[in-house]
C-alpha cells in the first residue's frame, strides 16, 4: 500500500480478527501510520505472531491478543491486556467476522446463531466495552465497523451473514448517535468484493467470477488494502465531523 499522510502517532488501536485478510491490511496501515496495534484472533495465532511481527520489523509497536469477542468476559480480558501493554484504545475497528453460504430454507439454527454472534453480537460486546472505557478515559476516540454491501443488497445463500451486516449498519448508526455526546465518532467501510480466506475457494471457480464481475461497474475485484485508506482516513481527524456514516467500497456494485 502507497504511504498515507494520516498521523496516528501517540495513539492504540485494537483490530478485532486482526491476523488475516481485511483485518490484517487494516492492522499494518494503522502502524505505518505510527498507531501502536493491538492485533485480537480468535484461533489463527501463527497469523497474528507473523503480523506483529511484521509490524516490530518496521519499528512499530503491536501486540496479538486472543479472545472470542462474542463472549464479555474474554473481552474485558483482552481490553485489560491491551492496555496494561499499549495503553487504553483510541481507535477500534471492529472486523471480526465469519460468512458460510447456505440456502435459506436450509440454515440450520447454530450456524444462524454462529453467524449473527460474531458479525454482530460480536460488534456490540466489542464496541460497548471500548467506548465504556473511552468515556472512563476522557477519550474522543473512533470506532469504525467493518459492515459489507451485503447490508444493502440481497444474495443467494447469505440470508444470515446479510442480516448481520444489516445489524451493523444499523447499530453503527445507533453508536454514532448515543456517542456523540462523548466525542466519539462511529462510522463504517462496506466493502464489496474483495478476495479474502472466505471467498477464495468461490473465486476460484471461473463462472462464478465472471457472474460477479458483471455487478461491478468497475470490473474489479478487491483486495484486503483497498479498504485501508478509507479506515484510516474515518479513524483520523480528518474525518473530525464524520459520524454514523458509511463508505461504499465496492468498484460501484450498490449504484449500479
Amino acid at each position: 500500500m502507497a504511504h498515507t499522510r494520516y498521523t496516528l502517532a501517540g495513539q492504540s488501536a485494537l483490530v478485532t480478527g486482526g491476523s488475516r485478510s481485511i483485518g490484517r491490511a487494516v492492522a499494518l496501515g494503522l502502524a505505518r501510520c505510527g498507531a501502536r496495534v493491538a492485533i485480537n484472533y480468535h484461533s489463527a495465532a501463527d497469523a497474528a505472531r507473523t503480523a506483529v511481527a511484521e509490524i516490530e520489523s518496521r519499528g512499530g509497536r503491536a501486540l496479538a491478543v486472543q479472545a472470542d469477542v462474542s463472549d464479555p468476559g474474554a473481552v474485558a480480558a483482552m481490553l485489560d491486556q491491551v492496555e496494561a501493554s499499549l495503553g487504553p484504545v483510541d481507535i477500534l475497528v471492529n472486523n471480526a467476522g465469519v460468512l458460510k453460504r447456505t440456502p435459506f430454507l436450509e440454515i440450520p439454527i447454530d450456524e444462524w446463531d454462529r453467524i449473527l454472534h460474531t458479525n454482530l453480537r460480536g460488534y456490540f460486546i466489542v464496541g460497548q466495552a471500548v467506548a465504556r472505557r473511552m468515556v472512563q478515559h476522557g477519550i474522543r476516540g473512533s470506532i469504525v465497523n467493518v459492515a459489507s454491501s451485503s447490508s444493502r443488497y440481497a444474495s443467494l445463500s447469505l440470508s444470515h451473514y446479510a442480516a448481520s451486516k444489516g445489524g451493523a449498519t444499523m447499530l453503527t448508526r445507533s453508536m454514532a448517535y448515543e456517542l456523540a455526546e462523548h466525542g466519539i465518532r462511529v462510522n463504517e467501510v462496506n466493502p464489496g468484493l474483495i478476495e479474502t480466506d472466505m471467498n477464495r475457494r468461490d473465486l476460484a471457480d471461473p463462472a462464478w467470477r465472471q457472474m460477479r464481475l458483471e455487478r461491478i461497474p468497475l470490473r474489479r475485484i478487491g483486495v484486503p488494502d483497498d479498504i485501508v485508506g478509507a479506515v484510516l482516513f474515518l479513524a483520523s481527524t480528518d474525518a473530525g465531523l464524520m459520524t454514523g456514516a458509511s463508505v461504499a467500497i465496492d468498484g460501484g456494485m450498490t449504484i449500479s
